[in-house]
Formats: C-alpha cells, structure tokens, sequence
C-alpha cells in the first residue's frame, strides 16, 4: 500500500520540475536581493515602485533634447544673416556681369552694323558684288546673323499669379523647348525669346529656378515672337503639342498663356559661333 502511495506521490509531481531553473528566472525569486530591498524600502516610504529612477530618466532626456534644440537655434540665428550677405553678394555680381555682357553685346551690334554698311559699299561697284551681297544676305538670314523684321505671332507664358513655389505653376525651359520647335515647324522664318534671337546652335535650358537662351537668364513673362505668316502660323499652332501642353497649364495651375499678331516686329540678329574648322573656297569649287 506504501508502495503505491508513493508511487502516486511520484506520478503527482509537476511536469515542469526539470525546468526549475527557468521558473525561478520567471518568479519573483529570480530578484536580486539588492533590487528586493530598495523595493521594500520604496514601499516604506508609500512611493510607487520604479517611479524615481524613470522619472529621472525622463527628465533627463527632456533636459538633453532642450539642450541640442537651443544650440540648433543659436547657431541658425548666426548663421543667418552670413547666408543672407553672401545672397546679396551674389545677387550684386550676376547683376553687374549681366550689365557689362549687354553693353559688350552692344558694342558688337554695333561693329557688327559698321562692318555690313562698308561691306555694302564696297560690293555695290561690279555685277559680281551685287551677286556676292544677295549671295551674302541669303546666308546671313538662314544664320540668323543679321536683324529681320516683319509680322509675327507673339506668344506670351507667364508662372501662375503668387504661384512660383507651386510647380505646376511655373513656366520650366521644356515648355519654351516645345513652343519654339513647333513654330519652327509651322513655318517661323526667325524666333526670338525675350529679345534674343535664336540661331541653329541656340539652346534652351534650365538652371535651378532660372530659364536660360545661350546661357543668358530670363526674366518673366517669355515672350516668345516668332516671324512669319501670322494666320499660318497660329493655325499650325491650334492643336499642336505646345499648345495643348500649355493650354492645360494654364486651366489647371493658371499659367499665363496668350497669342497676339504683330503687324511689324523686329528682332537683332543673333549671335554666331565663330567656325572652328573653315578653309578657303577653291574657284573651281564655286557655285557646287
């Protein structure tokens, strides 16, 4: 009877008695002692367990991050107004540069004007200087190197009203890209952009919030003009890319987006690359 009463005894044991160890690592026994007695001696007091050391720790971090966040300001508030001289230096440069390229640019256009009136003048004697001005014009026109004049379509595109930090409203230099490659093809014979003239080597392209013609910056509204037939030109317009491009601007962000006929417009001739590989014309070489 012992027997089986002890027997019993062992088939009562717990199933978890091999893990004793695991179960004290999980039981209040596992505390430390020295956790145990600041623990009694908090109750003591009435204060809740764990309150002070987490509150000190907090704190602590609040203290810390008070710290980095004024340090961040100050020097923010020092650095500012550094930034803002060096803006203003900047802005001062590109302006005087900009005035001292426009008054180069004039002193050529006017050379430029010299060195065609005595050339006229010396071509006018013979037959063969009147075949070598026409021969001559015709070359100019087709580089843009001489003034031309006549009507024209004018388009206009501006950013949307107090929308230059959205980016939808602002005219980017592919819009002006797409306007101008479609008035060429719709028969433009000479384009200008803002006044400068574009040539077959011209290139639009932006800079940061900036739109450049031959790596001169624009100012808005880009008006774009462009020579020829105004009633073709404004009818190969309706319906082409640019145009559906810009008009959806303008009724989704209100870009500026208008077209006006010119009776009579002008624009300078444009700047031309100096040629980099040229050799004289043979006599048996001309007119091929």
């Amino acid at each position: 009877m012992k027997r089986e009463e002890r027997h019993e005894t062992r088939g009562a044991a717990r199933p978890d008695a091999s893990m004793s160890l695991l179960a004290e690592l999980f039981s209040a026994r596992a505390a430390d002692p020295g956790y145990a007695d600041a623990a009694a001696r908090r109750a003591a007091r009435g204060e809740p367990p764990g309150t002070r050391g987490r509150g000190a720790g907090v704190l602590l971090v609040v203290a810390l991050v008070g710290v980095l966040l004024a340090v961040a300001g100050a020097e923010a508030r020092r650095r500012e107004p550094v930034a803002a001289q060096e803006r203003a230096r900047l802005v001062k440069e590109i302006r005087a540069r900009t005035a001292e390229s426009d008054a180069l640019r004039r002193r050529a256009d006017a050379a430029r004007a010299e060195a065609e009136r005595l050339r006229a003048a010396a071509l006018a004697g013979t037959d063969a200087g009147h075949r070598a001005r026409r021969a001559l014009s015709a070359a100019q026109a087709a580089a843009a190197a001489a003034p031309a004049r006549g009507a024209a379509l004018v388009v206009t595109v501006d950013d949307a009203p107090h929308g230059a930090g959205d980016g939808g409203g602002r005219v980017y230099d592919q819009d002006l890209q797409v306007l101008v490659n479609d008035l060429w093809g719709a028969g433009a014979t000479a384009i200008g952009v803002n006044g400068l003239r574009l040539t077959a080597t011209s290139a639009i392209r932006g800079a940061g919030e900036a739109v450049l013609v031959d790596y001169r910056p624009l100012t808005r509204p880009y008006t774009v003009t462009a020579l020829g037939d105004p009633e073709r030109l404004s009818a190969a317009l309706a319906g082409s890319a640019a145009d559906r491009r810009l008009a959806a601007l303008r009724d989704r962000y209100r870009l500026r987006y208008e077209r006006r006929v010119r009776s009579d417009a002008r624009l300078p001739a444009g700047t031309v690359p100096e040629p980099r590989h040229a050799r004289p014309v043979e006599e048996g070489e001309r007119g091929r």
